[in-house]
């Protein structure tokens, strides 16, 4: 269950990749070369040529050692996701479960009125990931829909395993619940969001929210969520390797994160498990070549027959990680303005 960038482009792939992207789309997929095609699904030029790129860009970060992973996934991140503009950035630090918790909040130009909010929980498998890996998406989040999005740099295993994501998560969304009005924000128009892995974490928070009788999130938006560790389905099998996201990136995650954590199907993991039931509205948002895609679906399918409102995209030709890409070609923008677009509408 996981991620976010293995290094995607180097510092000297990152400007070639950019001129080649922002050519005539034909030419683009004249470049790409011949369409890759699985499951039925067509994978996008643009995808197919930054893979390209990344198989050239030596090991991917589950073959590194962990230090030099986490540097090379932020780097990638950075280099994708582009130089985005936004109001106003301001770090602060609150009191989490194991002394100071790192809180990014990113507020949209000219909004100077409380409005809507957003704790975004950045992706990366539980042991990648930081504020600067998701800075650009937060971001363009920020900008796209208007709203004060906040960012929460949560503890990383292996150094601190399941359950300290969760508690770091939760910490965060109590905070803003209680001191939202502090950073401009609504707070009965706060949702909860995040990619991957935090994607995962944020509707863990808010079938937390519900099972504790907590401020329950506005709306979630979820994209690529990982969201079951007890059972494995055809997608894992068919997009496990090629396509980013690797089975070995997978399970090295698994293996870290949890370690602490005798049974797969403790909601807390695996919320697909769990109880449905009363949880806020929901956009998710999976990519058609990601391993996590049948997930993904079953998750908001699950949430669907328990009574909740979702809305439910796959970005048919896409990868995971396409989150990140705000800075790079047409897709992954294009793809991710459609996420803030459902998120704008649920806040407004």
């Amino acid at each position: 269950m996981v991620p976010s960038p293995s290094a995607l482009l180097t510092a000297s792939q990152a400007p070639i990749a950019r001129a080649v992207l922002s050519l005539p789309p034909a030419v683009v997929r004249r470049l790409a070369g011949a369409p890759v095609v699985r499951e039925g699904r067509t994978l996008d030029p643009e995808m197919q040529l930054i893979l390209k790129l990344q198989a050239a860009a030596g090991k991917p970060a589950e073959e590194l050692p962990l230090p030099h992973g986490r540097a090379s996934i932020v780097a990638g991140s950075v280099l994708v996701g582009g130089r985005q503009a936004v109001g106003r950035v301001v770090d602060r630090t609150v009191g989490g479960p194991a002394g100071g918790l790192r809180l990014r909040v990113y507020q949209p130009k000219g909004v100077v009125a409380p409005g809507p909010g957003l704790l975004f929980i950045h992706g990366g498998g539980w042991i990648y990931g930081d504020l600067a890996s998701h800075d650009a998406v937060c971001r363009f989040l920020a900008e796209r829909t208007g709203a004060r999005v906040v960012a929460v740099d949560y503890r990383l295993a292996p150094e601190h395993p399941f359950p300290a994501a969760v508690d770091d998560s939760w910490a965060a969304w109590t905070w803003l619940a209680e001191h939202g009005h502090e950073v401009g924000i609504d707070v009965t128009r706060l949702a909860v969001g995040g990619d991957s892995a935090g994607g995962n974490l944020a509707t863990v928070v808010a079938q937390r929210a519900v099972r504790e009788g907590a401020l329950v999130p506005a709306f979630q938006l979820l994209v690529y969520p990982a969201t079951d560790f007890a059972e494995v389905r055809p997608s894992r099998h068919a997009f496990g390797e090629g396509f980013f996201l690797t089975t070995a990136f997978i399970d090295l995650a698994k293996r870290h994160y949890t370690s602490s954590a005798p049974d797969p199907r403790d909601w807390r993991l695996s919320p697909l498990h769990g109880n449905l039931e009363g949880l806020p509205p929901a956009h998710v948002v999976t990519a058609g070549f990601d391993p996590l895609v049948d997930e993904g679906r079953d998750y908001a399918d699950a949430m669907r027959a328990a009574g909740v409102t979702v809305t439910y995209r796959c970005e048919e030709g896409l990868i995971h990680s396409f989150a990140n890409m705000v800075g790079i070609g047409r897709s992954g923008p294009a793809a991710m303005a459609r996420a803030a677009e459902a998120l704008r509408r649920a806040l407004a």
